[in-house]
């Protein structure tokens, strides 16, 4: 069964309306036709459409002029004032779509190694958008969550979202410089069987991520004891270790770049292998209509193409 609802309005064509409430407002069909674009011929024709719907004149016609009926005089003002209403509305929404609270969902390390020090451009840039941070190794969901836009790490296997690829990851060690000095200098390959090394546990994402096993084999470097020392399931835990002098850490290059211009870490080597997993803006294809979604994706490729990571 089909219920009529209070919600449901049997309205004429919102035009209709709009040509009777312009040519109301100026007493006269040609400077109506002005206001809105369009011809006087066409102002008419919208204004009878609307006489036939009610069943009565609007218009008193004249031959140089025009006049409101009474019943036109009494509903006028309801008229203009609904319509500022919907303009207000539609202002309104516009400001919320191009403002307001905008939620970024995303992993831990990406988000305190490199957004945040790059966020306040982002704020400069669009002063009336408030960024949250999300940051979390979940995967949120968009509705429940009320996330915005996400930056993923992995494959980029995201089904029926918008994936856009951020960067790819290159993997490498790093370390303190006080490793680099004394009787126990980190200065050759041979030296790291000597030190500690810290690892980052991918968990279900192991298999696709570089690990010290594959790092010491394009190294050429036999009997390293890739299985030994602690496991970090956050990157960043495992980044803080190795500024604190207490291994070598085998991480990507994005989440050091601002400790390694610091000095806080140092490359003892160069060579870095290549990761499967990379860094990528998803979200519904429906939130990219949204003002301030569509520039935060707009600033963050544009921000990553002016400072690679």
């Amino acid at each position: 069964m089909f219920w009529v609802t209070q919600s449901m309005r049997k309205l004429p064509p919102l035009k209709s309306l709009q040509a009777f409430e312009a040519a109301a407002r100026w007493l006269s069909f040609s400077k109506a036709a002005d206001e809105l674009h369009v011809t006087p011929a066409a102002i008419s024709q919208q204004i009878k459409q609307l006489e036939a719907f009610l069943g009565e004149p609007l218009f008193h016609r004249m031959t140089r002029s025009v006049t409101l009926t009474d019943a036109a005089k009494t509903v006028l003002p309801l008229m203009t004032e609904g319509f500022d209403n919907l303009a207000e509305a539609v202002d309104r929404l516009k400001v919320e779509e191009k403002s307001g609270l905008l939620t970024v969902s995303t992993v831990p390390t990406f988000a305190i190694k490199w957004l945040v020090h790059h966020l306040t451009d982002f704020s400069d840039k669009y002063p009336d958008i408030d960024v949250r941070l999300d940051a979390s190794l979940d995967i949120r969901d968009f509705t429940q969550d009320g996330i915005d836009v996400s930056i993923r790490l992995g494959i980029g296997d995201y089904p029926s979202l918008y994936v856009g690829k951020v960067f790819d990851e290159e993997v490498g060690p790093v370390c303190s410089p006080k490793l680099l000095e004394g009787p126990d200098a980190l200065t050759c390959l041979e030296d790291l069987k000597q030190h500690r090394l810290l690892h980052v546990d991918w968990g279900s994402l192991t298999n696709q991520s570089p690990d010290w096993k594959m790092w010491a084999q394009a190294a050429g470097v036999d009997d390293l004891p890739v299985e030994r020392g602690p496991r970090f399931t956050v990157e960043n835990m495992a980044i803080e270790a190795a500024i604190n002098g207490e291994g070598v850490a085998l991480v990507s290059h994005s989440a050091v770049v601002e400790d390694l211009k610091a000095r806080r870490l140092v490359r003892p080597f160069d060579l870095t292998v290549h990761s499967d997993f990379a860094y990528w803006l998803v979200c519904p294809h429906s939130h990219l209509r949204k003002a301030k979604v569509s520039a935060f994706c707009n600033w963050l490729m544009a921000k990553v193409h002016q400072s690679p990571v």
